[in-house]
């Protein structure tokens, strides 16, 4: 069994206050069309006509040579985060999601990493999850490579 992770909620709430990004800067406040703009928080799209957030996230506690950084998007308001539970809205919407694993130290398994077709993804991960070594799964656009959702081993 799998869990998919929404952002972090600390980081969520105090950019949602006005905190800074990772580039230390406050989120930029957008409207949404209502397409392509994933919340990485209820791990849906943003609706159209409601505010959003555009931020630099980094999904890592801590600079180090793996540790991407990019865009993301975030409902301006208050929104529930994803429960973990089933495949969230923002893994329903492209054919292919770029998968990759990770160690305990927040390091890329190397051969991990692969473009995956949306029916797969969940498959893919458990595959990778009970690789020897593997903490988590990072899975990102397969066509701008911004971070979607962490999974984890559901406890």
């Amino acid at each position: 069994m799998i869990s998919f992770q929404s952002y972090d909620a600390a980081t969520v709430a105090a950019l949602r206050a006005g905190g800074a990004d990772v580039y230390g800067r406050p989120a930029e406040r957008a409207m949404s069309d209502g397409k392509g703009k994933p919340c990485r928080c209820c791990l849906a799209q943003v609706p159209a006509g409601a505010e959003m957030l555009i931020c630099a996230a980094r999904p890592f506690p801590a600079l180090q040579p793996y540790a991407e950084t990019g865009p993301i998007f975030l409902c301006a308001a208050e929104c529930d985060a994803f429960d973990g539970a089933g495949v969230p809205p923002i893994l329903q919407t492209s054919p292919t999601y770029l998968l990759k694993a990770y160690d305990v130290d927040h390091r890329i398994v190397y051969g991990t990493g692969q473009i995956t077709p949306a029916a797969e993804v969940s498959d893919y991960a458990e595959t990778l999850l009970q690789m020897d070594g593997v903490a988590f799964v990072d899975v990102r656009s397969a066509t701008n490579n911004c971070f979607l959702t962490r999974i984890t081993a559901a406890l």
